[in-house]
């Protein structure tokens, strides 16, 4: 174990990166899976460690959309939030920004205020009971295409929950470029949504040029390939555009071949604005936790490094101001207090 791991475990953390289906622990999947026998997923707790072991990133897309196939009402829904609440409270998660897929549960059947209704129930519900603040990032399916940008930039705008705060484009990159969503993402921008699509996991800086220039991201969603552009980093630390790193992630997608040689430390010596994320934890065998944990070793930093990477979350958020002094304060407190 990190000599660093207590520290992280006590830590006040912001995460910004983090999907909604993609944080079904084992368990609930397990669960879902015995109530919707006809679905490949394994219904064995055990068994899903082997479920979740991708060739591929195609693979990893066509393991994520069978789990997707399990939350098919309303109450499945609540209860994955909830719960995907519960076990970041266990991480002292702070404030999350949830990645949701509306289009994949409405396609499915669930309508698209009852999903809504859903989430919001167990958003105010985890903030009341538990103390962690959700918040939503509405994201389109790129393999979907073009009908699922259109639900999804209509389910943002016309429902609009309270919880939403910005809108963003996930899935492959291969085949699928990033400026013909541009007209949603006008749409979202003009309705008052933040800009955070995902570019650079499985494609070259072009894709990340693409969503800055067409999709105008305000933060981009893992960024992995933006080291082989120096006027590309550059332009990150320039304009103070973070990206959203998931180290684990990336192994496991085979975005990186060798976690060792992963690219954050060139982003960090860039000086461009990183955060750390899990992702879609449970399906890569992480959490939060672990992913600051890896960050510590490949950056070399002690407790209050890793405590400055906490605090770039809460800056590269879209928490209030308050609550970001707030967070941040909270962190500070911790980390003056620490006596590792």
């Amino acid at each position: 174990m990190s000599v660093l791991a207590p520290f992280i475990a006590g830590l006040p953390k912001a995460e910004l990166h983090v999907h909604h289906v993609g944080s079904a622990s084992p368990r609930i999947v397990a669960a879902l899976a015995a109530r919707h026998p006809d679905s490949p997923v394994p219904t064995d707790p055990e068994a899903l460690a082997d479920f979740f072991t991708f060739r591929d990133f195609a693979h990893f897309i066509e393991v994520y959309l069978s789990v997707v196939d399990l939350i098919r009402d309303a109450e499945d829904v609540r209860l994955l939030t909830y719960e995907v609440a519960r076990d970041m409270v266990r991480q002292n998660i702070r404030y999350a920004e949830l990645t949701v897929t509306p289009f994949s549960s409405v396609r499915r059947g669930i309508p698209d205020t009852a999903f809504v209704e859903a989430i919001e129930d167990a958003r105010k519900a985890a903030e009341a009971e538990l103390g962690v603040v959700l918040r939503w990032c509405f994201d389109i399916p790129g393999e979907a295409g073009l009908a699922a940008a259109e639900e999804t930039a209509r389910i943002a705008c016309d429902l609009r929950p309270e919880g939403l705060v910005s809108f963003g484009l996930g899935g492959p990159e291969i085949g699928v470029p990033r400026p013909q969503f541009k007209p949603y993402f006008d749409r979202a921008i003009a309705a008052g949504l933040h800009s955070v699509p995902h570019a650079g996991e499985t494609t070259g800086p072009q894709t990340i040029w693409d969503a800055l220039t067409e999709l105008r991201a305000e933060r981009v969603g893992h960024g992995t390939s933006a080291t082989r552009d120096p006027r590309l980093l550059e332009h990150l630390a320039e304009h103070r555009i973070p990206l959203e790193v998931c180290p684990t992630s990336n192994l496991a997608t085979r975005a990186v071949e060798d976690i060792d040689r992963h690219p954050v430390r060139e982003m960090v010596a860039a000086g461009v604005l990183v955060t750390i994320n899990s992702d879609d934890p449970p399906m890569f065998g992480t959490d939060l936790n672990n992913e600051y944990t890896v960050a510590a070793r490949l950056l070399d930093l002690d407790a209050r490094g890793v405590a400055d990477l906490a605090k770039n979350a809460v800056e590269a958020s879209f928490l209030d101001a308050p609550g970001k002094a707030a967070l941040t304060a909270e962190i500070d407190a911790y980390t003056a207090s620490w006596r590792g």
